[in-house]
């Protein structure tokens, strides 16, 4: 049986704590919280996911400029490596309440699978909807680093989606990073054809997680971490610890 996640998000309140896993693969500390709350947090994840879109040249499919204010984001997740380092990191949009706000739709406009997308976010919105995106993690760190940070990364759309009290996780994403995706639950509409997003570089396909059924397709292995870090998320101490608040300490490219 899945533990469950006591589902409070932190609100709008500076004075909420933020919650909390450490991932013992990356040596990372996992911190999740609302941008409202911790704008600081908020805006050094953000930066991150700016220079990692950048380095492929995708950056305008972060529209920046747009999310940056952390307005449009129910919550974030920053990773924070034991230098004080954000390192990798998420944000959140949802619940959602009508299909048009479900911006990775404009990604199929006018393409093959448009219809029948739309219909499949429609029919699902009523039990809850998150959507997870700006998914990034710093390339600056060894392969086996940003392996272990992409598993967590992976695990963190359950916590989310539990967290904010939804029914389904919903991501897109390219084809490369399907895989890991299903590791922790995630299905693909396999029916739905995959678009070229943010270029034609990338074949990205819709991705969902269904918290009454992921259990059956994720690993043993990430099962496993996801119940721990589950009991950590609704157990743990959220105060952040005044060495992870700064700028880090050493360089990132």
């Amino acid at each position: 049986m899945a533990v469950e996640v006591v589902a409070v998000v932190p609100s709008d309140s500076a004075d909420d704590d933020l919650l909390r896993f450490r991932d013992a693969s990356s040596g990372c500390t996992f911190w999740v919280g609302t941008p409202q709350a911790h704008p600081g947090l908020w805006r050094r994840n953000i930066m991150g996911a700016l220079r990692a879109y950048r380095r492929y040249g995708v950056d305008p499919a972060l529209e920046y400029e747009k999310i940056a204010n952390g307005h449009s984001s129910a919550l974030f997740v920053a990773a924070i490596d034991p230098f004080g380092d954000v390192v990798a990191g998420m944000r959140v949009q949802g619940p959602y309440s009508h299909v048009d706000e479900v911006n990775a739709l404009r990604a199929w406009a006018g393409r093959p699978g448009e219809p029948a997308l739309r219909k499949r976010v429609a029919d699902r919105i009523p039990e809850g909807v998150v959507e997870v995106k700006a998914v990034w993690a710093d390339r600056s760190l060894d392969r086996s680093q940003r392996r272990a940070l992409g598993a967590a990364l992976d695990r963190c759309v359950v916590h989310v989606t539990t967290l904010l009290g939804a029914r389904y996780g919903f991501v897109t994403a390219g084809e490369h990073a399907a895989e890991g995706y299903r590791s922790s639950g995630a299905r693909s509409d396999w029916w739905i054809p995959a678009v070229p997003f943010p270029d034609d570089r990338y074949r990205t396909v819709p991705l969902w997680w269904d918290m009454r059924s992921y259990r059956s397709v994720a690993a043993e292995s990430q099962l496993t971490l996801i119940d721990a870090e589950q009991i950590a998320l609704s157990d743990g101490d959220g105060d952040m610890p005044a060495d992870l608040t700064g700028t880090g300490g050493r360089a990132r490219q």
